[in-house]
């Protein structure tokens, strides 16, 4: 920097503490100008706060959110140019109901209507998914937009005309000790700034048209929504009405148990009336039995699921029962215990049983963490697990 510039920013310093601590008069701005600088601060807060409360209304829970933004993150570190898109809740509803339907086969008056079911919740996230893309193209994606240009621009005049007045102030305080160019400079550079800071204010709030399009845009894409999920949700009901009016219909089938088999104990062979140690056979049944090896008793050996006995976490009571000597492997090194069975839904991703030991290499955020386990890597949410070693900070 400059000695100049060192000069002016000792000369602003001075006069804001003189302000602040000394009680000194700065010069002050007109009404207008100020009321123009109160409905733009407003206007900052309203775009800011809206934009937060539309994203939330689009992805209402705040664990998939976070999960998205995870893995968004993970894609561009990767990449990857297409980002995973947010899992619908009426999609991952269809798929559940359409994926019970099938197994319970087309006999079941139950599973066909969860298969018609099933294929309507689909069709409802397709149209989620088009509310998602029409709110984020014509309404978060303009205001988002004012945000990062038109508001951040004026805040920066807002700066400048605010370090230009200190400096003008300061240098009007000391007039005689101080050229008079250069106070007439200082002058003239105030009143510049506040010309600039107005006229992009002014522009802001006249042009407040296009914020009322982008939230007139917003509406629509709603109304198109739900148009779209009364028709999808009509056809449903007209379909299970259909069903429920052809299965009341049909005559009942009675239940008819099936006889009873005889079961012959034999003869009792003890006095006291017990039974006999083995039932009667058949000739070809004793041949086919004498056939079979003896075998002497042992002890049944059960194999750890486990690929590393060592990462079970289970041993002693309540444990696998595979092995009971082992021992954990030493904690000398980041790591959590899995509290729950983990299944992974997207790419990079780390599946788990309770009980497992992973080791942590990474924490995404508050949420996730990034751990290995038997030679994988992947994410995995802080809440399956506990901590036995925390990351160095």
């Amino acid at each position: 920097m400059s000695v100049a510039g060192l000069k002016k920013q000792f000369y602003k310093a001075s006069q804001l503490v003189s302000e602040k601590v000394g009680g000194a008069e700065g010069t002050k701005l007109d009404d207008d100008f100020k009321e123009m600088e109160k409905k733009v601060d407003v206007t900052s807060k309203a775009v800011a706060e809206v934009l937060v409360r539309t994203i939330e209304y689009l992805q209402p829970n705040p664990a998939s959110r976070a999960k998205l933004t995870m893995l968004n993150t993970v894609s561009k570190i990767r990449g990857q140019v297409k980002s995973p898109g947010y899992p619908q809740p009426e999609g991952l509803l269809g798929e559940c109901m359409a994926r019970h339907g099938k197994e319970l086969g087309g006999e079941s008056n139950f599973g066909d209507a969860l298969l018609d079911a099933g294929e309507s919740m689909k069709r409802l996230a397709e149209v989620k998914d088009s509310l998602d893309i029409e709110v984020k193209q014509n309404f978060i994606d303009p205001l988002q937009n004012l945000c990062d240009k038109d508001l951040k621009e004026i805040q920066h005049h807002l700066k400048k005309l605010e370090g230009r007045r200190l400096d003008f102030d300061y240098k009007k305080k000391r007039q005689g000790r101080i050229p008079d160019e250069e106070l007439r400079q200082a002058l003239e550079k105030f009143q510049e700034s506040k010309e600039v800071a107005e006229t992009s204010m002014h522009n802001l709030l006249e042009t407040d048209i296009e914020q009322v399009s982008q939230l007139s845009a917003l509406v629509d894409a709603q109304l198109d929504y739900h148009r779209q999920a009364v028709q999808i949700l009509d056809e449903l009901a007209e379909k299970l009405r259909r069903r429920v009016r052809e299965a009341s219909s049909r005559p009942k089938r009675e239940y008819k148990p099936k006889p009873r088999e005889p079961f012959d104990l034999g003869e009792p062979e003890q006095s006291n009336g017990g039974f006999p140690s083995a039932p009667k056979s058949t000739a070809s049944a004793s041949i086919r039995s004498s056939d079979k090896p003896v075998r002497t008793p042992s002890r049944t050996v059960r194999e750890c699921p486990r690929a590393v006995p060592a990462q079970c976490g289970r041993l002693g009571p309540g444990g696998c029962g595979a092995h009971t000597a082992a021992s954990p492997a030493p904690l000398d090194q980041p790591s959590c215990k899995a509290l729950y069975d983990f299944e992974p839904e997207n790419d990079g991703e780390l599946g788990f049983r309770e009980g497992d030991l992973i080791t942590l290499t990474n924490q995404i955020d508050e949420n996730w963490y990034e751990g290995m386990l038997r030679g994988q890597s992947g994410f995995f949410p802080l809440s399956y697990v506990e901590v036995l070693v925390p990351l160095p900070q």
